[in-house]
């Protein structure tokens, strides 16, 4: 009887308790749902107060594509005076590059380092950087946008680009007269012998390196600008390549280089002849000076793109100096390249012809081992013809 007794009153207990704490979930969660929507309004009033006040313009967007919150930056940059939120991209700024990485980012996760130019006489540059909002279930909710103004930069570079530019052009009219005058001085020098002979070669083989400085110089800085314009035709890469070697035979012999040209000999390309033949002439001449005892250009194609290999079999490139290797100036052994007449600029011209034709440049090399030059250029749709267009390619 006790024990049935203690057992009721047990029961009583645990029942009460779980009504006290029922209860008191309850108030839990109502005060929770009350306080939420504060909460939310609280923290997206932070966070509009805080891109307020960010310099780089910062665009929302939904799932619709339409705008959710746009910070005054972009408003400025864009130069909208009223708030553009519920407006399509399109429908707010009307610039299509801004639209299209939008809908880019309904596949793709995120979108970088993309530059564009305003279509305005200020000729503002901007550089767009974005990600996809999405769900656990890759539902997309929408995206967000930062722009950075990149006119200022632009501008700078493109003042630097001009100085070089105009310096270099002064420096050819005196640095012509002085090679004249040496010309001459090395004529009516007879005696190969004597210091006057040996003062007046130092200085020639100088105003020659100054000679390709400078033309190296204008050169990357032409490409650079853009101010080059590309004229593609169907280019043979085994007979530009026999035309390099051509150029380039007497160097090889005094250096002791054998020269291989493995190219099939119908292998063609849609590219700027001239353009490429200087690639080629950079990287073949620093094969023969820094390399071993051969050179050896290949090429391949695939169905996404081309690469052309240039390969030694010298002391290679440490692998530090891989990264750096298409640098303007950069030198891995800085006293033989100046031995060598070496301007630091021939890799960083290869670099920007590379990227003209949309492709890219890269090194394969370790110390010891040779190096590997490769070349790869996107395949264009009108190369898939080339083969029966022979009559019209350029060697």
């Amino acid at each position: 009887m006790t024990g049935w007794l203690i057992s009721f009153i047990l029961l009583i207990c645990l029942i009460t308790i779980h009504l006290l704490w029922r209860q008191k979930y309850s108030l839990l969660k109502l005060k929770h749902t009350e306080l939420q929507p504060k909460t939310s309004k609280l923290v997206r009033a932070g966070m509009t107060e805080m891109f307020a006040n960010m310099p780089d313009g910062i665009l929302v967007t939904n799932a619709e594509g339409k705008i959710e919150f746009a910070n005054p930056a972009f408003c400025s940059m864009f130069d909208l005076t009223d708030d553009p939120s519920g407006k399509t991209v399109m429908e707010a700024i009307r610039i299509h590059q801004a639209n299209d990485l939008i809908e880019r980012l309904n596949i793709e996760s995120s979108v970088t380092n993309e530059e564009f130019m305003l279509p305005n006489l200020e000729q503002r540059y901007l550089q767009a950087n974005g990600v996809a909002i999405r769900e656990k279930n890759e539902i997309y909710r929408g995206a967000i946008l930062v722009f950075h103004d990149l006119t200022r930069i632009k501008r700078l570079e493109n003042h630097r680009q001009e100085f070089v530019a105009n310096v270099s052009h002064e420096l050819r009219t005196p640095l012509s007269i002085i090679k004249g005058y040496i010309e001459t001085l090395l004529d009516i020098e007879t005696d190969t012998e004597s210091n006057n002979h040996r003062f007046l070669k130092k200085i020639e083989n100088h105003s020659e390196r100054l000679t390709f400085l400078i033309e190296d110089i204008l050169t990357l800085s032409r490409l650079e600008s853009g101010a080059i314009t590309l004229e593609k035709n169907h280019v043979n890469i085994h007979n530009l390549t026999e035309s390099v070697f051509e150029s380039l035979k007497e160097m090889a012999e005094k250096k002791g280089v054998q020269l291989k040209n493995n190219v099939h000999e119908d292998f063609v390309m849609l590219a700027d002849h001239r353009r490429i033949f200087q690639a080629l002439n950079n990287l073949i001449e620093n094969g023969i000076k820094y390399g071993g005892k051969c050179v050896c250009v290949s090429a391949e194609k695939n169905k996404e793109e081309i690469d052309i290999c240039i390969e030694d079999d010298g002391p290679g490139i440490p692998s530090e100096s891989c990264e750096r290797i298409f640098e303007r100036f950069y030198r891995i052994d800085k006293a033989r390249s100046r031995e060598m007449g070496g301007t630091g600029l021939g890799l960083s011209i290869v670099k920007h012809v590379t990227q003209l034709h949309a492709g890219n440049a890269r090194v394969e090399s370790s110390a010891g081992e040779g190096a590997r030059f490769h070349l790869a250029f996107p395949i264009i749709e009108k190369e898939k013809s080339s083969n029966g267009e022979s009559n019209k390619i350029n060697t």
